[in-house]
Formats: structure tokens, C-alpha cells, sequence
């Protein structure tokens, strides 16, 4: 089985040569090639990566014109692959290389795809929160079976990947594009090591982006919840209309609290806003879909 290494880049200069090093040992006598996707770097990643790929004959090195976050990277990086099947690894050295094998091996007993479960996570409080976070929304929005761990760190079958890359639209989530094309899926324990350089590239606002382009692009349960409010609110607001006309008839000495009115209209307006707000999250992901924005444009591509 050919393996395709799949390795999205994000200011990892100074680790993307050790990590490729390492897996050379890890799968020493294996059929592999290395597809390196730089996404933007702003340190000297792409010139280290070109170097390593005109030293080397099984490794493709594509960079991107800016950076379009790790998803879109690692679509770049699976619509080159040439491999039986494509692993995914960050450029940090979080996944270790030596845990690749049993990702594959996983996988030749027939899996469609295999996960890293990770033993113990070395990320930040603030970045674990958000991972389970995501695992909860995946659960709910995208029918994720409660016990299947996501990871960036994965094992794919050609036949899957295949499918995968015919999504085309610029808004790209690997996990939900995998949930939505196979449910043989496996998973293996690994071990998880601590960054060897800098701080994780994900912020706030990238994992907000994350979540909301799951939340917006690959499922229509929000706006099915959104509805089921909407319908709840009006029956409210008409259980109140008959209370306060029944009330005005029976006791007509009664007085209108204006504070109760404004209350209910800034809850009201509030709602309504949300509603629209979610509505144009939709509208706004489909406009730039239907104008072809890319979903990456590549600067330079070395076999």
C-alpha cells in the first residue's frame, strides 16, 4: 500500500524538515510520498520546504498564494495525493511519526477511515475546551456517533478521499465531508506530545470560523431549531394576547406596565435579529459558493 503524507504548513520552519526526517525513519521500507501544502506561512517555511522537495524524488511541495486555514490546506493536499491511501499530520510534531503504522494498519483491516484517539492531550485548557466543544456540535449537527473521537491526525482510503475532493466550495470541513461519505470508521489510541515550537495557530477567532463554517455549511439544524422557536415564541405571544384581552375585559381597571411592553419587544427584536442574523450566515456562505471563490489559489507546485 502506497501511503500519502499529507502535511499542511503553517510557520513550521523549523520543525517541517525534522518532522519529514522522522516519518522517513518511522516507515523505512514503505512505499510513501509527502505532499506539503504551505498555507500562507509568514516565516520561512516555503523556501524550506522547496528546498526539500528538489532534494527529494517522492515529494510534491505546494504553496498557497495566502493563508486559507488548515481545512482548505489539507483539500490542496489530498487532491494531489497519488497514494492508496492519505495520512494527515500537523507540522508540529503533536503527532508523533512513530504512530503513523498503526494508523495504516488499522486501516488494512478494512476501514474506511481511522482517527487518533489521543491518550492524553498536551494542548491548553482554553484549546481542549474548545476541542470538546466541537466534538459536541459534530454530535449534534453532523449525526456523529457519540463515541467516534475527530482529529486532524487520520488515516484515509483512497476510495474516500476520491469522494471528498469533489466538494468544491470554498468553506471546506474535512470531518463533516468524511461523516458525510462513509460510517466505516475506526479508531486507535495514540499518544500525544507536546508542541516543539511556538504556540497552536489556532485562536478564538479561528475556532469560531471553524465552528461556525460547520455549524452554517453542513447541516440545516439550526435553522430546523430556529424554526421550531419561531413556532413556540408565536404561540406564546398568542397564549399572552388572549391572557391580556381576557384580562382587559374582565378587570378593564387593570393598567398596561410600559415596562413589561418594552421588555417584551427587546426580547422580541432580539430574537428577530438572531434569526436574521443566522438566515444571512446561510445566504452569505451560499453567495460566495455560487461566485466560485476559491477554495485555494496555488503559488507555486513542485513535483
Amino acid at each position: 500500500m502506497k501511503i500519502s503524507i499529507c502535511i499542511p504548513v503553517y510557520n513550521g520552519a523549523r520543525t517541517i524538515e525534522r518532522l519529514v526526517e522522522a516519518v522517513d525513519r518511522e516507515l523505512a521500507g514503505q512505499d510513501i510520498e509527502f505532499v506539503l501544502v504551505n498555507d500562507g506561512s509568514k516565516d520561512d517555511s516555503e523556501s524550506v520546504c522547496e528546498r526539500l522537495a528538489r532534494s527529494r524524488t517522492n515529494m510534491r511541495f505546494i504553496s498557497l498564494r495566502k493563508n486559507f486555514g488548515e481545512h482548505n490546506a489539507v483539500m490542496c493536499a489530498l487532491n494531489h495525493i497519488t497514494g492508496d491511501c492519505a495520512v494527515i499530520i500537523d507540522d508540529d510534531f503533536q503527532n508523533p511519526p512513530e504512530e503513523i503504522i498503526k494508523l495504516v494498519e488499522e486501516l488494512e483491516k478494512g476501514y474506511d477511515v481511522v482517527y487518533s484517539r489521543f491518550e492524553s492531550k498536551r494542548d491548553s485548557i482554553f484549546r481542549n475546551l474548545g476541542s470538546k466543544f466541537n466534538d459536541m456540535t459534530c454530535t449534534w449537527l453532523l449525526n456523529k456517533p457519540v463515541n467516534l473521537y475527530l482529529s486532524s491526525f487520520k488515516a484515509i482510503r483512497r476510495e474516500v478521499v476520491e469522494e471528498i475532493i469533489t466538494y468544491q466550495g470554498p468553506f471546506p470541513y474535512v470531518d463533516g465531508l468524511i461523516l458525510r461519505v462513509t460510517s466505516n470508521i475506526s479508531t486507535v489510541r495514540v499518544r500525544h506530545d507536546k508542541r516543539e515550537e511556538g504556540r497552536s495557530n489556532y485562536t478564538l477567532k479561528k475556532l469560531i470560523s471553524l465552528w461556525l463554517n460547520m455549524f452554517i455549511n453542513f447541516s440545516i439544524k439550526p435553522l430546523r431549531v430556529f424554526t421550531v422557536m419561531g413556532l413556540g415564541i408565536s404561540l406564546i405571544s398568542l397564549l399572552l394576547i388572549i391572557y391580556f384581552i381576557l384580562e382587559k375585559l374582565l378587570r378593564p381597571e387593570t393598567s398596561q406596565g410600559w415596562a413589561s411592553i418594552m421588555v417584551a419587544i427587546t426580547f422580541f427584536s432580539g430574537i428577530q435579529l438572531l434569526f436574521l442574523g443566522l438566515i444571512s450566515e446561510y445566504l452569505g456562505k451560499h453567495y460566495m459558493t455560487t461566485n466560485k471563490a476559491p477554495q485555494w489559489t496555488i503559488k507555486k507546485n513542485l513535483p
